[in-house]
C-alpha cells in the first residue's frame, strides 16, 4: 500500500477536495519551537495538503497542560482535527495518552492497528514501544503520534492524510464530521 491509497480505495482527484482545520501539538521536555522539529514536519504535511492549519503549541509532558491546551482548542471551535507528536510511550515521563484517553468520547481503535502495520514496516519490532492512539473529543478528531520525525512522517503519510482527505474513498472521516455529535 503506498500513501494515500489503501486496499479497495484511494484518492479520487475528481472529488472536491474539503480542508480540514488541524491544530498540532508537540509533547516534550526538551524541545520549544526552534527544536520542534517532528511538529513542523507535521506543520508542512497539513499546509501541503491543503489543510487549514489551526494552531501550534509546544508543551512539557504534564497531563494538565496537555489537557488543557487540546481542551482550549476544541472548546473554542478552531479545530476538526488535532494531532500530537510524542509522550506516548512507555517511561514515566511519556504521559499524552493517560492525559487525552480520558477525554475520548469514542476510541478509534483501528488507528493504532493500522499505525502499528505501518511502523512495522518501517522500525521493525521498536514499534511495540509506542502506544499510539485516536479518538474523538467533542467532534473533533485527536491522533497521538510518537515524537519522532520517522513516526510523524509513517502517522501523517500513511495513515491520517488519506482520511482527512474527503476525496478518499470508499469513505473517509470527513465525512463523519457533521455527524459525530449526534445523539
Amino acid at each position: 500500500m503506498s500513501a494515500g491509497l489503501t486496499q479497495g480505495g484511494g484518492i479520487k482527484p475528481e472529488l472536491p477536495f474539503k480542508p480540514v482545520r488541524v491544530a498540532i501539538l508537540t509533547v516534550s521536555d526538551t524541545r520549544d519551537e526552534a527544536t520542534d522539529t517532528s511538529g513542523q514536519i507535521l506543520i508542512e504535511r497539513v499546509k501541503a495538503a491543503g489543510h487549514d492549519f489551526a494552531g501550534r503549541a509546544v508543551v512539557r509532558d504534564d497531563i494538565e497542560k496537555i489537557r488543557s491546551t487540546v481542551r482550549g482548542w476544541i472548546d473554542g471551535g478552531e479545530v476538526d482535527a488535532v494531532v500530537t507528536t510524542g509522550g506516548t510511550g512507555l517511561t514515566g515521563r511519556d504521559v499524552t495518552v493517560e492525559a487525552l484517553q480520558p477525554l475520548f468520547d469514542k476510541v478509534i481503535d483501528g488507528f493504532a492497528v493500522v499505525f502499528h502495520l505501518v511502523s512495522y514496516a518501517t522500525v521493525g519490532l521498536s514499534t511495540l514501544q509506542s502506544r499510539a492512539t485516536a479518538g474523538i473529543i467533542d467532534g473533533v478528531f485527536v491522533f497521538c503520534l510518537p515524537g519522532s520525525n520517522g513516526a510523524v512522517k509513517d502517522g501523517w503519510d500513511k495513515v491520517i492524510a488519506a482520511q482527512l482527505d474527503s476525496r478518499h474513498k470508499p469513505c473517509n472521516m470527513v465525512e463523519l464530521m457533521p455527524r459525530l455529535l449526534e445523539k
